[in-house]
C-alpha cells in the first residue's frame, strides 16, 4: 500500500534525488519526454535538505522506497537555484505582496507507478499540509512538457502567467485555496 506524508530522513531525501536523476530532461528520450514528462532542475542534497527543513517535501512511499515526491519550496529560497530565479521574479511582478504562497518546486513519480493516482494524491497531501500556512501553491512548467501541464490542470491548477527565459517558454500555474 502506498503511504503519503512528508520527508523526514536523509535517506528519503537521497531517494528523492535518485528519482529526480532518473527523470531529468537530459536523461529521458524525446518520445518519453512527450509521453511521460520530465523534470528540469537537479537539486543538491544541501539545498533539498534546507528546503525540507523549512517546509517538508511531500512523498509517496511503498514500503521503504520513495516512489514519488512533490517538493515544497518556500519563497525564501528564491535565490537558491539559478534556473528558478526568473520564475520568482515573474511571480513577484504579478502577485500582490500580501499573497502568501508556497512553490511546488518539482513533482515526479517513478515510471512503475504512473497513471495510478499518485500525482493527484501527492497534491492532495501537499494541500492538506500547507493550506493553513499558505493561500496558494504555485509552480512553473516548461511549455513543451504537455504531460505535466495536462496533469496540473486536471488537479485544479490554472494558468497564471507565461514568459520566456533561457529561450524556453514557461507557464506559471497556481492552485488557490478556497
Amino acid at each position: 500500500m502506498i503511504r503519503y506524508g512528508t520527508a523526514s530522513t536523509d535517506d528519503e531525501l537521497k531517494q528523492i534525488l535518485a528519482l529526480q536523476e532518473r527523470n531529468l530532461a537530459s536523461k529521458v528520450s524525446s518520445p518519453e519526454k512527450e509521453k511521460e514528462g520530465f523534470v528540469t532542475v537537479a537539486h543538491t542534497f544541501d539545498t533539498l535538505k534546507a528546503m525540507n527543513n523549512t517546509c517538508p517535501h511531500i512523498i509517496a512511499k511503498l514500503e521503504h522506497a520513495v516512489i514519488g515526491y512533490a517538493l515544497c519550496m518556500h519563497p525564501r529560497f528564491s535565490d537558491a537555484i539559478e534556473v528558478l530565479k526568473p520564475m520568482f521574479d515573474e511571480i513577484e511582478g504579478i502577485l500582490p505582496p500580501e499573497e502568501n504562497y508556497i512553490v511546488m518546486g518539482q513533482i515526479c513519480i517513478d515510471k512503475d507507478f504512473r497513471r495510478q493516482g499518485v500525482f493527484r494524491k501527492l497534491y492532495e497531501t501537499m494541500q492538506a499540509k500547507t493550506k493553513k500556512d499558505f493561500s496558494s501553491i504555485i509552480t512553473e512548467i516548461d511549455a513543451v512538457n504537455t504531460r505535466s501541464l495536462q496533469a496540473h490542470f486536471a488537479v485544479g491548477f490554472k494558468e497564471l502567467h507565461s514568459y520566456t527565459s533561457g529561450a524556453r517558454e514557461w507557464k506559471i500555474v497556481r492552485f488557490r485555496y478556497l
